[in-house]
């Protein structure tokens, strides 16, 4: 540890815990007016209760802790390939984000999923007490201290995957010594790109992989799979299909007024990343032609020309179908949702502009298989060149699908590296 670790880390670790505490008033305050908020201080009041409960002295656990919905899917691939290795051990899943919890709360492929407590140094010790994990995953850049120092303290090795760092982090700022030494805790960081890489090796990590993506490796999958939706298959016909993912308001503001003049023999599937009654209606209301929605799918969907999924689930399946795909997210500052999943089939895709701390996303823009549009009219003038030239968009959709195809295999790396831990 430098010099100026040894003065400054315990104070910056009283000022950290202090506004983990501090926070926690105000989450609770918050609560009191957003539903998702209370979403996200309720969940947690009976989390070691569900441990106490669901798990047992003789129990062998693997613990994955998920920041939401994205890093669950980039988990996913590990999840299931240490079932296979390791039938006899149970997976646990925690969540900080009600996105993610309340979409996989009931997985098939973890034996339990809470909410993950705050990072209080007495929640890190009750938790893991509970938990009694034999490894643990973070995902991404789930960096939560006292939890990583009180699995260090217990020699739980634990491993970060599909790791992403960027320049302006704590970590590589002269004052973020108490973050950097939380990150050395990992017994292996596994990262997604060689930026990252160079960024630990530049403050002496050791202990880094360039493994890639894992959501590629799941993605890659899905194409495998039974995709077959009755319901879509009656709506698109021999139509031409633009499936609009994860859409914001934002996003479906630059779509409008391609939706508005597509010719007959193009038709929209929407899937809004929220299901709100009073949006999709507004969002109906705004469209010219005739739209359905997913909850009347036993009607004939046929005759109309939007149709709107007021339900979860159904995305991935819904991309086979897709032409032209759009993915929502970074026409605002949501952040963007996952493009892997349509490139995966074959196709186009279109995003917003604000995909900055989407690696893929540049990456996939600079082999041409993907557009981000800053304006209504850039949106319909790039539609219509996909829609009307027939080898532009297969080109354009072979490049997706390559893109894929050629970045799998993260997932096989990290379980190489698991054969060597002993847990």
């Amino acid at each position: 540890m430098n010099a100026y670790n040894l003065v400054f880390l315990p104070p910056m670790r009283g000022v950290y815990d202090l506004l983990i505490y501090l926070s926690s008033f105000f989450l609770k305050g918050l609560a009191l007016f957003n539903k998702k908020m209370k979403l996200f201080v309720n969940g947690r009041k009976d989390v070691f209760e569900i441990l106490e409960k669901s798990l047992s002295a003789e129990d062998k656990i693997v613990w994955f802790h998920c920041a939401s919905l994205g890093e669950f899917e980039q988990g996913l691939p590990i999840m299931e390939a240490l079932k296979k290795w390791k039938p006899n051990y149970k997976v646990l899943v925690s969540f900080f984000s009600p996105s993610g919890f309340e979409n996989k709360k009931n997985t098939p492929v973890a034996d339990v999923v809470v909410y993950l407590p705050l990072d209080t140094k007495k929640n890190a010790k009750k938790f893991i007490a509970l938990a009694k994990p034999s490894i643990a995953f973070f995902v991404k850049y789930e960096i939560w201290p006292n939890y990583l120092f009180e699995l260090e303290k217990k020699r739980i090795p634990t491993l970060l995957i599909s790791g992403l760092f960027r320049e302006n982090q704590i970590f590589f700022k002269n004052y973020g010594g108490f973050m950097l030494k939380a990150l050395h805790t990992f017994e292996h960081i596994f990262v997604q790109n060689e930026i990252s890489e160079k960024l630990l090796q530049s403050k002496n990590f050791t202990n880094v992989s360039v493994s890639g993506d894992t959501r590629f490796d799941r993605v890659s999958r899905q194409i495998e799979m039974d995709n077959s939706l009755p319901f879509v298959e009656n709506f698109k016909g021999k139509n031409m299909c633009i499936v609009c993912g994860s859409t914001w308001p934002e996003d479906e503001n630059l779509l409008l007024e391609y939706i508005n003049i597509a010719p007959k023999n193009v038709k929209f599937i929407i899937a809004p990343h929220k299901i709100d009654t009073e949006k999709i209606e507004n969002l109906r209301k705004k469209i010219k032609s005739e739209t359905s929605l997913f909850s009347e799918k036993d009607t004939d969907l046929s005759q109309s020309k939007v149709l709107i999924i007021d339900t979860i689930g159904l995305l991935t399946k819904i991309y086979s179908y897709a032409d032209i795909a759009y993915v929502g997210g970074a026409a605002g500052n949501t952040g963007l949702h996952n493009i892997l999943e349509p490139a995966t089939f074959g196709v186009p895709i279109l995003i917003g502009k604000n995909f900055e701390k989407f690696p893929e996303a540049k990456k996939l823009q600079n082999l041409a298989g993907l557009f981000a549009v800053e304006s209504a009219s850039e949106c319909t003038r790039i539609l219509e060149k996909l829609v009307n030239d027939d080898s532009f968009r297969k080109k354009t959709g072979m490049i997706s699908g390559h893109f894929v195809n050629q970045n799998t295999g993260a997932t096989a790396s990290i379980m190489q590296y698991m054969q060597s831990i002993d847990f």
